[in-house]
């Protein structure tokens, strides 16, 4: 899987943090660094087990891909 991630140069330090994974945040003296910490918190994250209360269920969402994911050529009308 791909995850959208946000990093800068900040002083002396790389952050970044994860679009699609909120909490995921990394800071590191290198950019390489930074990639791999983020990695790393997507990983864990994902691998984390989430506890269910009785009569909880769990179930998916469909949402529609955002307009800035399409080609311009998508977004043409018709003719």
């Amino acid at each position: 899987m791909k995850y959208r991630a946000v990093i800068k140069k900040s002083g002396e330090w790389w952050i970044g943090w994860l679009i699609d994974l909120p909490g995921v945040n990394a800071q590191e003296k290198t950019k390489t660094e930074l990639i791999e910490s983020l990695r790393i918190g997507a990983e864990d994250m994902l691998d984390t087990e989430v506890p269910f209360e009785p009569g909880a269920e769990m179930t998916t969402i469909d949402i529609s891909d955002p307009a800035w994911t399409k080609s311009p050529i998508d977004n043409l009308p018709a003719s």
